[in-house]
């Protein structure tokens, strides 16, 4: 009993200074603005309430449905194509996998151990002593006493981790619904343009045909002539160049699907781009909006993991305690007699105490603190990204929007301006090239509205991802009951989950 105490005595200051094993924190601050500084999207028509100024309008649904509430069923359809073959999400369920690996490998480390060890033996000592043959088999248990925490710095560290992965996946799928739509709607847009282009190009052809007969009758110059020639030649270039663009953005999303291209060019071709008015609506605060963005919420969590594996390279400075012990049967046979031994042991309980290493440990934790730098450095980083992606979006939404109705009246005037140049013309009151300089300006004013409708659409498609696309942070309450806060946003960290359920492989074709 003395003994014991006197052990105790002399590793109590080691139990101290293990206690006093402080890591860098596994949590910091992101301080964003207190508001959008860019004019915010289309106001929600449900009020002022808290509900109505959230990401989701008060309701997850809302941004996790968006592209069902598009009015446009093939975009859904090929969004969920792309995401069963999309090799981004297949790479995340991977890591996800892997992850998961990887916690409980960390967790085992905390509890003990249990092997079985089976063993024969036959050996001749020296003549005339008979050979003899031993036989044995044991459980040796063992347990590695996490005194310093060490190993729960590792299981935390893997924890973290395999939780981002989770949040990589919902990334991936978010970022593939992103590309589909782009190029669905980049596919769509090239149609209305191939359409203008297409009615420009009969437009010059009909003049041309008109040229040439007021040549042949003595009424136009060859050189006009020549002139509505050379423009409708080149409108049937610009024609063609716009139907190969088209055939470039099919082909991208055929690979992008999976869908044999003779099946989608029929999808396509029965169904016409839908008509949305669902809108998303940012909240006042960019905190609210960044802790929904997987990204951030996955750069957090690597901050808290690199945290963690800091303080396991600290506890490597301390003692290891360890203890071992053994349960067993043995037969020992020689000159035809046995005897069976029963064997148990407890012990030894191990107590290792590093001296030198050659700065080895020193390496570790310095290089696991530069780790941590940089994990908080690139937080802070995504979060600065985060806000210019949303500022940079609402910045587009709201300069498309207006735009869009100065470019119908200048499409809609252009339309006028050509229609009474060409009846003037027919009329031999205007001469060519001013039918010419109307085309041309017509055209120009149809072809920036249809582009200015794809850069809203892109808009919108941006807006959505930057805003975390629907993907639900596990550490927030339900964004309905939460209510606006009126003081400087500062983008708070997630506290660590110590769930391994709930994986998004579990919901995967939901």
């Amino acid at each position: 009993m003395k003994r014991l105490h006197q052990l105790a005595i002399l590793c109590l200051p080691l139990w101290l200074a293990g206690c006093a094993l402080t890591p860098p924190p596994a949590h910091v601050q992101a301080e964003t603005p207190a508001q959008w500084q860019a004019p915010t999207a289309t106001p929600s028509t449900t009020g002022d309430s808290a509900a109505a100024q959230l990401p989701h309008h008060g309701t997850l649904a809302d941004l996790s449905l968006w592209w069902q509430r598009q009015n446009d069923a093939l975009l859904v359809q090929l969004i969920d194509a792309a995401q069963v073959v999309s090799p981004d999400v297949a790479s995340a369920r991977a890591r996800i996998e892997q992850s998961r690996a990887n916690a409980v490998a960390a967790g085992a480390a905390l509890l003990p151990t249990l092997d079985l060890g089976v063993s024969m033996q036959r050996s001749n000592i020296q003549r005339p002593l008979p050979l003899n043959t031993t036989s044995q088999a044991a459980l040796q248990p063992s347990w590695e006493i996490d005194v310093f925490g060490a190993n729960r710095a590792t299981r935390r560290a893997a924890m973290a981790r395999y939780e981002g992965a989770q949040a990589g996946w919902h990334d991936a799928r978010v970022a593939v619904a992103a590309e589909v739509a782009n190029r669905y709607y980049s596919l769509r847009n090239c149609e209305k343009l191939a359409e203008v282009t297409r009615a420009d190009a009969a437009s010059r052809t009909e003049t041309a045909r008109l040229s040439r007969l007021s040549m042949q009758a003595g009424f136009e110059s060859p050189a006009n002539a020549a002139l509505a020639d050379a423009s409708a030649a080149e409108a049937d270039g610009r024609a063609e160049q716009q139907q190969a663009l088209c055939e470039i953005d099919l082909k991208a999303l055929t690979a992008l699907t999976a869908i044999e291209e003779p099946a989608l060019r029929q999808r396509l071709a029965a169904t016409s781009m839908g008509v949305s008015d669902a809108v998303i609506a940012i909240s006042s605060l960019p905190a609210q909006t960044l802790l929904q963005r997987p990204d951030v919420f996955i750069a957090e969590r690597e901050v808290a993991a690199a945290s963690a594996e800091t303080g396991s390279a600290m506890a490597a400075h301390y003692p290891r305690l360890t203890l071992s012990g053994s349960i067993g049967v043995a037969r020992f046979q020689s000159a035809g007699m046995s005897t069976d031994l029963q064997t148990w042991s407890i012990g030894p309980l191990q107590l290792s105490l590093p001296l030198f290493d050659g700065g080895r440990r020193a390496a570790d934790i310095d290089a696991a603190r530069a780790n941590y730098e940089s994990a908080v450095v690139s937080y802070r980083s995504t979060v600065r990204q985060a806000v210019r992606e949303v500022e940079e979006a609402l910045i587009n939404l709201h300069s498309t929007a207006a735009r869009t109705e100065d470019a119908q009246h200048a499409v809609d005037g252009y339309r006028h301006s050509f229609e009474a140049t060409e009846a003037r013309y027919r009329s031999g009151l205007a001469s060519l090239m001013e039918l010419e300089d109307a085309r041309r300006m017509r055209l120009s004013a149809e072809l920036n509205a249809v582009s200015l409708e794809r850069e809203r659409l892109s808009a919108w498609v941006a807006l959505y991802r930057a805003a975390g696309g629907g993907w639900r942070n596990p550490d927030q309450t339900d964004p309905a009951a939460r209510t606006t806060v009126a003081s400087p946003a500062v983008l708070p960290s997630a506290s660590p989950s110590t769930s391994v359920t709930n994986s998004p492989l579990t919901s995967m074709n939901k």
